[in-house]
């Protein structure tokens, strides 16, 4: 913990009540400089903070931001969100800046987020509707020593963890939509976009980026992602604590990633199955120049879809638009 942090610790802790310079600088053994540098800080970041010259310091209010303190506090992890956290008021989306800084050698477990995407993207290029203090856009940087056939792997855990973090906070019934859509009552409340960076054929980063829907009302989405987009204000009728819901999918993330790397995946795809119940479902899989038509006869160990076309013949899916079909 910084200094920064162990000063805001502090002051929340005695929240609407003033200490004093003097005594803030014993307790943190810092200078009285050097605390009115680091509040001046945590003022740039929107805490309001009453000074006065006799008095000291008051917290009076704590912003609506993801901030790195914010984050931190709480959360129940031991490798994601304890190094480096990255954060933008606004940038153009959150994986861009985590492929960035992974290839400048930031570590595992560093997080990078967003209040706003000027540039968010959904898998194939599509636009991510991201604005300002409404959702949350994060990116978590990995460093998995797993073989680049296995990196699938990585947006299935994800979309677990999203799943199961949601579930608990929001009460909704949460499922996934194959291969990284998360969805609410059947309307798309987040997605799930995994990226690799490679050095001599193997995986030297992934970063797994997260955009969800949370304070979005339904007017602000543009006309033609009213539907079938989502939010948690929308489908509950009441606004929510974005870092809970973040702090809650980090806490997942971890646990599901731990055991991927400890081997034990067989786990993680049983209960993505559960959370897609794709299989033997009929769909049909728009991909660039080609529509496959079948019945989803299983979802292989690194996520790939295994159709059976009315010829007989199988297909294995690895990414495609799915429409699950009545008949």
């Amino acid at each position: 913990m910084n200094t920064k942090e162990q000063l805001l610790r502090y002051l929340k802790k005695e929240q609407g009540r003033f200490v004093s310079g003097e005594k803030v600088s014993s307790r943190l053994a810092i200078s009285r400089s050097a605390i009115w540098k680091q509040i001046s800080r945590l003022k740039e970041e929107g805490y309001d903070i009453e000074s006065s010259p006799r008095r000291g310091y008051a917290l009076r209010s704590i912003p609506d931001c993801l901030l790195a303190g914010e984050i931190r506090e709480g959360l129940n992890t031991r490798l994601i969100g304890r190094g480096p956290i990255f954060h933008f008021q606004q940038t153009d989306n959150t994986n861009n800046q985590g492929k960035a800084l992974a290839y400048e050698g930031a570590p595992e477990g560093a997080l990078v987020i967003a209040e706003e995407q000027s540039q968010g993207r959904g898998r194939r290029g599509r636009t991510w509707f991201s604005p300002h203090s409404q959702g949350i856009y994060a990116t978590v940087i990995l460093r998995p020593l797993i073989p680049l056939s296995e990196t699938p792997k990585l947006t299935l855990l994800a979309a677990v963890a999203a799943t199961e973090a949601l579930e608990t906070q929001t009460g909704l019934p949460i499922r996934i939509k194959w291969p990284n859509d998360i969805l609410a009552n059947g309307r798309k409340l987040a997605g799930i976009l995994t990226e690799i960076g490679t050095e001599m054929d193997a995986v030297d980063f992934a970063v797994i980026g997260m955009g969800l829907n949370v304070n979005v009302p339904q007017a602000s989405f543009p006309s033609d992602l009213r539907y079938p987009a989502t939010s948690i204000l929308i489908e509950t009728g009441r606004p929510f604590p974005r870092i809970r819901l973040l702090q809650s999918w980090l806490e997942a993330l971890e646990k599901y990633y731990s055991l991927l790397l400890q081997g034990d995946f067989d786990n993680i795809l049983s209960r993505w199955k559960f959370l897609t119940d794709i299989v033997g479902s009929r769909i049909a899989v728009e991909m660039p120049g080609r529509r496959y038509i079948g019945e989803v006869q299983d979802v292989d160990g690194n996520g790939v879809l295994i159709l059976k076309e009315s010829d007989g013949a199988l297909q294995r899916i690895f990414s495609g638009d799915v429409t699950l079909l009545t008949v």
